[in-house]
């Protein structure tokens, strides 16, 4: 009988320094389910859930862009998708990695799976804003979202490659990681396609474009949104909602959410690229949203993320009208101004509870 696939572990694969081959996975989930930290005992039920004689499992979807979800996976396609990472950043065994996501979504539970297969030698630290705080170790290849990588500017030179994922990346943070020596990606992708098909590099050479994995096909629907043909991760054509141009084959750049689009009196305006134009001069988070207008229908708006006994919202509007790359529909009508924005399980900014807790 052909042994699965995912049985493979490779000889290398070290976890928080313990050497582990497939017979000791479950044994391993088991004590972390009883004695590990918190955050530790989803990542002992992962382990528990990869041991079994089951070829699937299931992963709840993140919710940023609507209501969580549960999908299955086959762990083949994960174990396809942790190789086709592997190609493109030329990972090799003894390698060392580092999980600082939560294990509750497919970005930690794939960081896990790439280590079992590649042999990485992986460290688990809890998630946290502030990830490389606790040692002073160097790494290879480090997944983090956008406000980790804000968090540890400092620190980040001790990492060889670093993907970045979960939200979009600001055009400050951009123009800071441009200054370090490690080479930095934003990743496109979701818990349909078992993370990322497609990277930009931000640093130290920025792209404006993403480039895709090795056996990832892309093409466009009659909307202009993407669609992703991934046989070796998926069965099906994942035909998304994400706006975009084909740049090459394997190539692409992304605009925006085709659902998230806000007509304002008639005007069409995409809130990604304009939250890129403002990234320019906030250094905060924020992001903009349609509230509803008697007279334009929906209006524009910007909510931002600061103390708002101290922040200057009418300051910042002056500089945002100031801007030459925003055109006047683009300039939001309102800021307001929240104290702390809610998210979601994997740390993305929950824009509809954030929206929820605001009076209009």
């Amino acid at each position: 009988m052909e042994i699965p696939i995912w049985h493979n572990i490779h000889p290398d694969f070290r976890f928080n320094g313990v050497p582990l081959v497939f017979g000791d996975l479950s044994e391993m989930g088991h004590n972390l389910i009883k004695e590990g930290a918190p955050f530790e005992v989803p990542l002992g039920e992962f382990l528990v859930d990869w041991a079994s004689d089951a070829s699937t499992l299931d992963v709840s979807t993140s919710g940023s862009t609507g209501k969580p979800k549960k999908i299955t996976l086959k762990k083949e396609q994960m174990v396809n998708s942790a190789m086709a990472t592997a190609a493109y950043f030329q990972l090799k065994p003894k390698q060392t990695a580092l999980l600082c996501l939560p294990s509750t979504g497919i970005a930690g539970k794939m960081m896990l799976v790439r280590a079992m297969v590649l042999g990485l030698h992986l460290d688990v630290v809890e998630p946290s804003s502030t990830p490389l705080d606790n040692n002073g170790k160097a790494y290879d290849f480090v997944a983090m979202v956008p406000l980790q990588a804000q968090k540890s500017l400092d620190q980040l030179p001790r990492v060889r490659t670093l993907i970045i994922g979960g939200a979009a990346v600001d055009v400050s943070l951009k123009q800071q990681l441009g200054l370090l020596p490690t080479k930095v990606y934003e990743t496109y992708g979701m818990t349909e396609t078992i993370t990322h098909i497609a990277v930009k590099e931000i640093a130290p050479e920025p792209r404006a474009y993403f480039e895709t994995l090795p056996g990832i096909g892309i093409t466009r629907d009659d909307r202009g949104c993407l669609i992703i043909d991934a046989p070796k991760i998926s069965e099906e054509k994942v035909i998304t909602n994400d706006l975009v141009e084909l740049v090459a084959a394997n190539r692409f750049t992304w605009l925006g959410r085709f659902d998230s689009i806000i007509n304002s009196g008639g005007i069409k305006l995409v809130p990604e690229v304009i939250e890129d134009k403002l990234g320019a001069i906030l250094k905060t988070r924020f992001f903009v949203t349609g509230i509803p207008d008697e007279t334009l229908g929906t209006q524009l708006v910007l909510v931002v993320e600061a103390e708002p006994e101290t922040f200057e919202a009418h300051t910042l509007l002056n500089q945002i009208k100031a801007l030459k790359t925003l055109s006047k529909y683009e300039v939001p009508k309102k800021i307001f101004v929240v104290n702390a924005f809610s998210e979601t399980s994997t740390k993305k900014i929950d824009r509809s509870k954030t929206l929820a807790a605001i009076t209009f």
